[in-house]
């Protein structure tokens, strides 16, 4: 199926926003079929494999962050032979739409996911919330959910203060509450650092039988970010498809963090709020264990100056 997916092209990179939609449409056209969900979503699939990647990404933050100016899951029909299905929003509405609801229950009525071996549904952040609670549409499938919210009811999570222009948005009707959108999959991997209030509020509501949960200490709030300029966030979604993605295993794939240096610098950063120079000290030491960073080295100099051994 790799080889099949070979034909696959896409050239989305260096185009203007309303560019970068005509582009996507003509694409997903030939290899699939795109269709837009009223004035602020629309849906791009792309057929290819027996296995389909659900993704949920704005425009803004696929185009910002994704390799080539596409949505994420265009690698993996290259790398992979997977189908993707690609839910896109031009702002930030956590999906929350009629016509995405409606679209949905198409997918479900005309037994859409039924035609795969496996089915993922991805997303962070706005777009984590979307892929589990979407994810109620294909039964027994698997969803990664990097700092999802469960719900911006305010009658529920009033202690999130980040998104208060969302308050009046309804969250309790079609595809609502998050958590219980995961109750009949077969698996839901939550990704989030615990050392983020907010973010790990909200995935202590995602606690179910069938949730594994997966923390990244001090990786702040843009983990998907990290999780790619480490090479890891690629290994694991190949992981979740297949369902192997064990704690365990996403353990070893962590490890990597050790030599990312932002994640590094963020490490140090914290050490110096909680003015721990012995921490910090380490922190610089670890970090200058296999390579000159002068960085690290300076700041272990100040280190050193300012409390002597």
């Amino acid at each position: 199926m790799k080889d099949a997916a070979s034909r696959f092209d896409a050239d989305l990179s260096d185009l203007g926003h309303d560019e970068w939609l005509t582009q996507l449409e003509e694409v997903a056209t030939e290899f699939g079929s795109f269709e837009r969900l009223g004035a602020h979503h629309l849906a791009a699939f792309i057929d290819e494999g027996p296995e389909l990647l659900v993704t949920f990404e704005s425009v803004d933050v696929a185009r910002e962050q994704n390799h080539d100016e596409e949505p994420i899951g265009f690698a993996f029909v290259r790398s992979e032979g997977w189908s993707h299905l690609a839910i896109l929003a031009t702002k930030d509405t956590w999906f929350r739409d009629e016509t995405v609801y409606g679209y949905f229950d198409r997918l479900v009525d005309d037994g859409f996911f039924e035609d795969f071996d496996s089915v993922l549904f991805y997303g962070a952040g706005m777009s984590g919330y979307a892929a589990a609670a979407f994810a109620v549409a294909a039964p027994g499938t698997r969803v990664l959910a990097l700092r999802p919210q469960a719900t911006l009811d305010p009658r529920v999570t009033g202690w999130d203060n980040r998104f208060t222009a969302m308050r009046r948005t309804s969250f309790t009707d079609r595809y609502g509450y998050a958590p219980d959108m995961i109750d009949a999959l077969d698996r839901a991997y939550i990704v989030y650092d615990p050392f983020e209030p907010m973010d790990a509020m909200h995935g202590a509501l995602f606690t179910k039988p069938n949730a594994t949960k997966l923390r990244v200490p001090h990786l702040g709030g843009v983990i998907e970010r990290d999780m790619a300029g480490m090479h890891m966030l690629a290994p694991m979604i190949t992981s979740a498809m297949d369902g192997t993605l064990t704690g365990a295993a996403f353990s070893r794939l962590y490890r990597k963090r050790q030599s990312h240096l932002p994640y590094l610098r963020g490490l140090l950063a914290v050490t110096e709020k909680r003015d721990r120079p012995d921490l910090a000290r380490r922190v610089c030491n670890f970090s200058l264990r296999d390579r000159q960073r002068p960085f690290f080295a300076r700041k272990l100099e100040l280190l050193d100056d300012a409390n002597p051994k």
